[in-house]
């Protein structure tokens, strides 16, 4: 019984959303560190399990205590101090989904060095405007992408600092031969303590045009997401959370390490530098006892193009973000599994600011109310609030200060923090609305929006419309020009089909009288492209823009 209610969460015990909302306070102490904090904290119980890590055969894991991780990063933060890395400095890391990108993450914690996570799928070119334009003095990867780091090196002159987490290679120190020298203790009194406001991470992330932004998060992020956690993801310390997302997005702060460290719940990853592998995934989720759920939702419209019935989880809660999650694809999953899917919503440079609840009555295709410590508001472009239903920016105000898990710049780019931090609002980018309930509704990034013959409209809505369609499988709708040179721009769709469905002008026909019957008619899209795949993030984002091109 006692067990029972130390894993209940402020969600399970029913409170109306508006008390929740309005009791909650944030506390931000003047010192945070979160690897003293947290990963000490929970190690001080040398049994509790932090991590599980299955190999890329998908038959072998790695368990990982918190105390494991302690010792692990206290060890590769000596390692650091002794190679002369020192607090502030930054690091850009590209690592699978492996043990060793907490180790070494968490070691940087403590000691106030500022690591940059980066995809497995940067180039070259990307390396080098990383390194440079952050000017990082230490790059940590693998064997499989140390060629990219070589190629660049001569062209990035503050880049002093090599290592490999496997193999061996010229020039390049061993991560498993330097920490098994180095030594277990690290004092937080020796190496200094830091503030909350200190820089402690940077995410590039890539708008529309021009370079990737650094998003520049201080030391109190983690206590942001410890939001993301307790009441979006509805996490406690007996669950054991898997999120799928690469080491090298913002997603993976979200799912993988903050908040469910904070509240004390165990993750799961699976290294799959290959293809995703739908039936792998669920297969490893009932192997393990996987409770909880998050992904994109492009893993979620795969997933339900197998036979569900076939396994046997013990989930309890399944969570999308990323982009909205389409409704159809909702029914499915709670037809198979009982459980709805609760969409949330924030950014590489917040926490989650919005959500749906387990106590809320979901509305499909909406992404909920905004999360304790936020208030997010429908507002012009001169920051005045708008009505309910009326379409607009999705800010957050900050007049009453800022909530912990806000980035704190766009670093070096001054022009882009002006438009961004207007009057006392943080402007999203995003567009959207919010409903008589309080609902918040994603319309889309303010240039996916698209403008036909004075009409604007979402892609998210024409893409709900289509995907409930049997035939359809993913799309993506985008502005394109009108080739009758009649409209200027009009609605395009990208449809991958389902299996037993062929292109067709039969089909395509349908496929439009079907969005008009769903939606209004002047959104139908008046054209439609067949594809064998669309093109994505590698944290399973569309990429619009670049279907914008075609």
């Amino acid at each position: 019984m006692a067990q029972a209610v130390s894993c209940e969460t402020t969600l399970q015990k029913k409170d109306r959303y508006d008390v929740m909302y309005k009791n909650f306070k944030w506390k931000i102490p003047k010192y945070y560190n979160f690897g003293f904090d947290v990963v000490d904290q929970w190690a001080k119980d040398r049994t509790k399990l932090a991590l599980i890590s299955i190999d890329r055969t998908g038959e072998k894991a790695r368990y990982h205590t918190f105390y494991d991780l302690k010792v692990q990063s206290n060890q590769f933060a000596n390692v650091l101090r002794e190679m002369g890395v020192k607090k502030g400095n930054r690091v850009l890391v590209i690592l699978q989904s492996i043990p060793e990108w907490y180790i070494t993450l968490i070691g940087m914690f403590k000691l106030g060095v500022v690591p940059m996570p980066g995809t497995i799928l940067l180039t070259s070119k990307d390396v080098e405007y990383r390194i440079n334009r952050a000017e990082a003095c230490m790059v940590l990867t693998d064997m499989d992408h140390a060629d990219r780091v070589k190629s660049v090196k001569n062209k990035c002159p503050t880049l002093k600092h090599f290592m490999l987490v496997d193999g061996k290679r010229k020039g390049w120190l061993n991560f498993n031969e330097e920490i098994s020298k180095a030594s277990r203790e690290l004092s937080q009194k020796e190496v200094g303590r830091t503030s909350s406001d200190d820089p402690m991470l940077i995410y590039f992330t890539s708008g529309t045009t021009g370079h990737p932004k650094m998003v520049l998060h201080t030391c109190s992020y983690p206590l942001g997401h410890e939001v993301t956690a307790r009441f979006a993801q509805a996490l406690t310390k007996c669950d054991l959370h898997w999120a799928v997302s690469e080491t090298g997005w913002a997603k993976a702060a979200w799912g993988k390490l903050f908040g469910q460290m904070i509240v004390g719940a165990a993750v799961i990853q699976w290294e799959t530098p290959g293809r995703f592998d739908p039936d792998g995934l669920l297969r490893a989720m009932e192997k393990y006892g996987v409770t909880t759920f998050c992904a994109p939702p492009t893993i979620y419209r795969m997933l339900i193009q197998l036979d569900l019935s076939k396994y046997n989880l013990k989930l309890h809660h399944s969570m999308s973000a990323g982009e909205p999650l389409n409704p159809e694809v909702i029914r499915v999953w709670k037809k198979a599994f009982g459980l709805e899917i609760y969409d949330f919503y924030g950014q590489t440079e917040t926490v989650c600011v919005l959500s749906n609840y387990p106590f809320m009555p979901i509305k499909y295709g909406s992404v909920g109310k905004p999360t304790p410590g936020h208030d997010v508001r429908i507002v012009d472009d001169n920051g005045k609030e708008l009505k309910p239903n009326e379409e607009s920016n999705i800010a957050l105000y900050l007049g009453n200060g800022r909530p912990a898990g806000l980035f704190k710049e766009y670093w070096k780019d001054d022009k882009i923090m002006k438009n961004s931090f207007r009057g006392y609002y943080y402007y999203t980018g995003d567009r959207g609305y919010k409903d008589e309930d309080g609902y918040f509704w994603f319309v889309g990034r303010d240039d996916d929006v698209i403008k036909s013959s004075g009409y604007r409209i979402g892609p998210f809505e024409v893409e709900s419309a289509l995907i409930e369609h049997d035939a359809v499988v993913e799309c993506a709708v985008v502005g394109a020009p009108d080739p009758k040179g009649v409209r200027g721009t009009i609605v395009k769709a990208f449809v991958v089909l389902a299996k037993g469905y062929r292109s067709s002008e039969t089909l395509t026909k349908e496929l439009q009288k079907h969005v008009k019957k769903v939606t209004a008619p002047y959104k139908y899209p008046r054209l439609i492209e067949y594809v064998d795949e669309l093109p994505k993030t590698i944290s399973g984002k569309i990429l619009r823009r670049e279907l914008r091109r075609k």
